[in-house]
């Protein structure tokens, strides 16, 4: 913030304009709402905090401060990796968690439109009763609002067919860093008048402007999936299958990896059976876009792929309550981590690495490389049909060595990621943790566009800084 612009400036001004119980200075409050999930982001600084309930307090907000020139951190439910939603010197933390609405749902254009704060599955609840699904569906599900999943362009389990958050905008309404309100993208199946501006805030993470509202393209409930897993005795293996199956054409509804140590942190945090002496497992989900046939057919389909790549074991599963069973088991994997974190140094450090598929096998080789040169634990959990890994790095907060050493290792899985030919990030986010590999990972020409782009919607640099937009 400014330091022309004292607190009591904010409480009188500001406060005034938004009403009773929307502006909190308190330092406690500050404290707890500043930082998502991320580790080693900083998020201090905090000087007030805007708990939003319409449009017109976020209006309020922005129109402040552009006349103050006050840093404004948009945030959600603060679930996010990547310290995107933390706190930076002097801002206004600008929170859209109770702006829960939905406020349309039409079911003869399969469309709902909501507010930002909504949580993706009480959105997935209301839409249940209308026969209509939002496919997306994060691992964080249960906690993540659909403002922060627009925010960093949310995947999912399901996303392997069904697509990711981006797929599903149709419109957004977006308070600009001045205050102006304004509506992106149409309403209707079709639409080309002007640009496809969607694009740029479905992933922007609060740097560019506040989304409000959003409007999203819905499909119909989709069918019960038939459920196969497959174990193997190295997760090079598993990776290989997946591979194999993707280039065939093969569409499942689901397809998850899950390493060794993963399988044996989630049966010590919840013990749901899973096999503790395999290396590695997939989980496989066919729907057969309403064919049981097909989806039989898919499902045999894999099992062959996974025979071939010499899997121990191949088991079906027609039953829904199987099912649900063991995609919740593969939902713990952060929890069963987090656990883990506690009871061995309280370190660990998430990427978000997406990679062709067909290189995911030499991926994981090079990550065993990395585990053994650094000494660390790495596991690893993958929306595998997609080539999106989330490797987590484990060590102990209070050794410096070993600090010293997880960060070479996230450095380095990004680094691999890039070689072979990947992204730093498939649906967490740039934020703070990784906006230095952004420019790296940008052309030249591409990080150009992107410093335009941001001088264009917020010339006084006020929304989300040192994020990422940072390092361009």
């Amino acid at each position: 913030m400014s330091p022309f612009v004292p607190v009591e400036v904010v409480r009188a001004e500001l406060g005034a304009a938004l009403g009773d119980g929307v502006l909190v200075t308190d330092p406690d409050v500050l404290d707890a709402h500043s930082r998502d999930q991320a580790l080693w982001c900083p998020a201090d600084g905090a000087v007030a905090l805007v708990r939003a309930r319409s449009v017109a307090d976020v209006q309020e907000t922005m129109r402040f401060a552009t006349r103050h020139h006050v840093p404004v951190v948009p945030q959600g439910t603060r679930t996010g990796l990547s310290g995107g939603a933390n706190a930076v010197p002097g801002c206004i933390l600008l929170n859209l968690e109770r702006m829960t609405r939905v406020l349309e749902i039409d079911a003869a254009e399969r469309t709902v439109t909501v507010e930002p704060g909504i949580i993706n599955q009480d959105l997935k609840d209301a839409l249940a009763p209308h026969g209509l699904s939002y496919p997306p569906d994060p691992g964080s599900v249960a906690i993540s609002s659909i403002g922060g999943n627009v925010a960093t362009n949310a995947g999912g389990l399901c996303c392997v067919k069904y697509g990711v958050t981006r797929d599903y905008v149709r419109q957004l309404r977006v308070v600009l860093a001045d205050g102006t309100l304004t509506t992106i993208g149409t309403t209707t199946t079709k639409g080309v008048a002007g640009l496809d501006l969607r694009g740029l805030f479905v992933g922007s993470e609060g740097t560019l402007g506040v989304v409000v509202e959003v409007t999203l393209r819905l499909v119909p409930a989709l069918p019960e999936p038939l459920t196969a897993v497959a174990t193997f005795a190295d997760v090079r293996h598993a990776a290989a299958t997946v591979a194999d199956l993707m280039a065939s054409g093969a569409q499942p509804s689901l397809l998850e990896s899950m390493d060794g140590t993963t399988l044996r942190m989630i049966n010590a945090y919840r013990d749901v059976g899973l096999d503790a002496d395999a290396g590695a497992m997939l989980l496989m989900q066919s729907d057969g876009s309403g064919s049981p046939a097909a989806a039989r057919a898919e499902v045999e389909a894999f099992a062959g792929f996974a025979e071939a790549h010499e899997a121990i074991d191949v088991v079906f599963s027609e039953d829904p309550t199987d099912s649900a069973a063991l995609v919740a088991a593969r939902r713990m994997a952060q929890p069963a981590y987090e656990h883990h974190a506690q009871s061995h140094g309280g370190g660990q450090l998430l990427d978000d690495v997406c990679l062709p598929r067909h290189r995911l096998p030499e991926f994981y080789d090079r990550l065993d490389e990395i585990s053994a040169e650094t000494g660390l634990t790495v596991a690893v959990v993958a929306h595998a049909g997609d080539g999106n890994t989330h490797p987590s790095i484990f060590f102990d907060t209070s050794d410096p060595d070993e600090v010293a050493r997880a960060d070479e290792a996230f450095d380095r899985i990004m680094q691999v990621g890039l070689e072979l030919g990947g992204t730093i990030t498939g649906e967490h986010g740039v934020g703070h943790l990784k906006r230095r590999w952004l420019a790296r990972e940008l052309d030249e020409g591409n990080r150009a566009v992107h410093r335009a782009v941001k001088a264009a919607l917020d010339p006084l640099g006020i929304l989300n800084p040192g994020k990422m937009f940072a390092d361009l």
